[in-house]
């Protein structure tokens, strides 16, 4: 496989992928090449400091008391100004809606686990848990099947 950039700063931003035939690969490209919408990080804040968190680095996005939080991957909680429609629209495909309040970074999630009344929670790589609702779970559920 060869790999080519040719850097013009006059000319449109066009991807062109040539290959023999349809592949993981090809597919992850084009997923990331459709999702990709100028950036990769979200500004977040704490009280002392306002700095930039890739995605990557995000388990999920709340509501905590009324107010976006961010949860990153080492488990520190940081405060957001964006709602979790604008934020939404900005994410890649990676995340998906687990409740009317949270978004998922699906690449984080550790598992699912039953709890009493039928209930299921997401347990997340850094041990934060939060419940799934019945409605997004079926669409996680299809999700994941195909």
């Amino acid at each position: 496989m060869k790999f080519k950039l040719i850097i013009d700063e006059s000319a449109a931003d066009d991807i062109t992928l040539t290959v023999k035939k349809l592949s993981p690969l090809t597919d992850k490209i084009e997923e990331l090449v459709n999702n990709y919408r100028g950036s990769d990080k979200i500004t977040v804040q704490t009280k002392n400091s306002i700095k930039q968190l890739a995605f990557s680095d995000i388990e999920c996005i709340t509501v905590i008391d009324g107010k976006g939080c961010v949860i990153a991957t080492s488990g520190e909680r940081f405060d957001t100004k964006m709602r979790l429609y604008e934020l939404e629209d900005l994410l890649p495909s990676s995340f998906i809606r687990i409740n009317k309040s949270t978004i998922a970074n699906k690449e984080r999630l550790e598992r699912f686990s039953a709890g009493y009344s039928g209930s299921v929670n997401a347990v997340f790589k850094s041990g934060y848990t939060d419940y799934v609702s019945r409605r997004c779970f079926a669409k996680i559920k299809k999700g994941f099947l195909i």
